[in-house]
Order: structure tokens, then sequence, then C-alpha cells
């Protein structure tokens, strides 16, 4: 519940936002720029202004409803959309106010969260008896190459399915790299990692209430993180003209940090992204890949020509130039390295790339 509300101070995304539920029928999309205090302090030190942060896409989608792996509210938008995520972001109401309408008629987070897990849990126990099905009969009818992969596949998603039928996600299972591996075509929702939001009322902020200690307490058990956000709050930062106006709010507030700023960096994290940065006499950019990427893999998110014609890398960790002040002096104390095509990028790195077309 707020969601959309979220959503809007989050991205300056236009999403019509109402106190009654499902005001959103069609996704509403927005790109982010992922906050990064080391993109700035890279551009003091080299002194350039023009700076390129990283981006993360955010998307607001129908709510879900009991019976949404039925068919019922906006379920099957919801579902198809929420397949193309790699992360959930679910908004949980955490406040009480007369005036914006809840769907059941009371709050109660702990009944919010039980129904989407268990419609997303149904919802990925119909893709696995479908796939079931299929196996089955390929034991029947099948030459001996689907055999095999019947005879493997099947007591998989059988135990897949049981989790599933309690409304237990499937990322709580202790599965293999080699079943994860095996259950990505798949694309099951509860397989995905999620993020649990606590929409709160100002007087909440760094605190607790009742509410938000019930949804920390099913996160803890899931392993999943929690974050607190007053949308309202958010909102109205989200309105005013400069940082400086926004920063002096927040100090008005009371508060360190805007809870968007946390949730996207958080979001950015839980998908297993990490930062890399180029500069050059135009700009300082920051580059996302996913983590293990190697150095050419990395070449390639610029260009695809760095990646064909990838010679070498030259990097040195964003930290070590803070210490040392000028890359001058990061290169007097040896810590500029020369590294191959097979070098894993760390988060932090700034690197040049060198190629030959």
């Amino acid at each position: 519940m707020g969601k959309s509300t979220i959503f809007s101070a989050l991205t300056s995304a236009p999403a019509e936002v109402a106190s009654y539920p499902f005001c959103t029928i069609n996704p509403n999309v927005g790109v982010v720029s992922v906050p990064d205090e080391r993109l700035s302090m890279i551009g003091k030190i080299v002194g350039q202004e023009n700076l390129i942060p990283a981006t993360v896409e955010f998307v607001d989608i129908a709510g879900l409803v009991k019976g949404a792996s039925k068919g019922e509210g906006l379920g099957n938008q919801f579902l198809a959309r929420i397949r193309e995520t790699g992360l959930i972001v679910h908004v949980v109401r955490c406040f009480e106010d007369e005036d914006v309408a809840h769907i059941t008629g009371r709050i109660d987070p702990t009944e919010d969260i039980e129904i989407v897990n268990i419609e997303l849990a149904l919802a990925d126990l119909e893709t696995v008896e479908k796939r079931l099905t299929r196996l089955e009969r390929q034991l029947r009818t099948g030459n001996r190459e689907s055999l095999k992969e019947a005879e493997r596949l099947i007591p998989l998603l059988q135990s897949v399915g049981e989790v599933l039928g309690e409304g237990k996600p499937v990322r709580s299972m202790q599965l293999s790299e080699n079943q994860l591996e095996s259950l990505t075509d798949l694309n099951l929702i509860t397989m995905k990692s999620q993020i649990y939001v606590c929409n709160v009322d100002e007087s909440s902020l760094g605190g607790k209430n009742e509410y938000t200690d019930r949804v920390r307490n099913i996160a803890s058990e899931e392993g999943v993180e929690v974050i607190d956000i007053c949308g309202k709050l958010e909102a109205e930062i989200a309105v005013l003209d400069s940082e400086e106006e926004r920063r002096s709010f927040l100090e008005d507030a009371g508060i360190a940090e805007s809870g968007l700023s946390r949730l996207i960096r958080a979001s950015y994290g839980a998908l297993g992204l990490r930062t890399f940065f180029t500069k050059n006499e135009k700009e300082v950019k920051a580059w996302t890949f996913r983590q293990g990427c190697k150095a050419q893999q990395a070449a390639g998110i610029i260009h695809s020509d760095f990646e064909k014609g990838f010679i070498a890398a030259e990097v040195y960790h964003c930290e070590e130039l803070f210490r040392y002040g000028s890359e001058h002096k990061v290169k007097e104390a040896g810590k500029l390295r020369l590294e191959g095509r097979d070098y894993q990028v760390q988060d932090g790195d700034i690197i040049f790339f060198k190629f030959n077309l």
C-alpha cells in the first residue's frame, strides 16, 4: 500500500497515486540514478564536474489480492510483469490513516505479506506442475536423451512443488548451483530476491511500531532485508528543486539519509550489481557490472569493440585514489596495475582499457 507514491518519489515518474486500491493499471517505468558518493569524490580529485552515475530501472505494477494466481483483481497482469523483473520490492503498509483505504478494511502487515507470498507460490506451483506433466509424458514416449532429462528433473521439481504447496518461496530451499541452473528456464517468481519496504508515517521513522515489528519478524525468517520509508515524506522531498534544499529538508526532519537512497542501493546490491568507474577529459562515469565479471567482459559493457580488441586493463581502486589524492601519486605508490582479460573486476575499480581495433 502506497507503492505508487513511493515509486513517484523514487523515479520522478508520473505514476497515478490515489487513496484507493488498484489505481495502477498499466505499469510505470522509471530509470533511477544509483546514489554513490564515490563518483563525486573521484570527480573532485580529478577536476571533472561532468559525472554520469550508474542507473537501475524500477517498475510500478498492479497490486495483488487474494486469488490473483487464478486471475482475481489484476492478478494476471501483475504476475506476467513480475516475472520480467530481477528483484521484488514488496511495499507493505505500516501506518494508520482513515483517509487512505485498505483493500481488506484493516491494517495487518502479516496478512498482507502472507496473501502475496501464497499467491506467488501458487502461480509458481502451476508452472512447476505443467513442467512435471510434460516430463512425465517424456518418460513414456521420449527418446533416450529426453528420458534422461526427465529422470533428472522430476525429483527436483517434485521437491520444489512440495515447498510451493506449503506457500513457501523456492528461494527458501537449500538448492545447489546445478539445481538452480536447472530451474532457470521456468522463471519462477519465488526464486527472485526480495526486499520488504515498510511504508510508515513520519512519527515511526528512525524507530519502530507494531506493524514494522511484524514485518521484521517475517523478514528475519526469510533472510530478507527490510527498509523503512515514509512515502508521504519522500514525496515532499522529491518535489524540491535542488539537492541543497533536499539536504536541508532531511536535516530539519532529523533524517541522515533519504529512505529512497537506501532502497536504491539495497536493490542494486541485491541484484548482484556492482560499479566500476572510468574517467577521461570529458567525464567520470559509473558503469554497472555483475559480480564475477572479468576485465574483457567489462570492456564490452562500454563498447563491443573494446571487448573484441581487448589488450589489457590499467586498474587501481578508488580508495587508493582517495588515500593518495591524485592518480600521479597512485602510480608513484605502485598501486596502478596492468591486468589481463581474466582479471575479476572489483566494485570501486577505476579502469582504463587498452584495446586494438
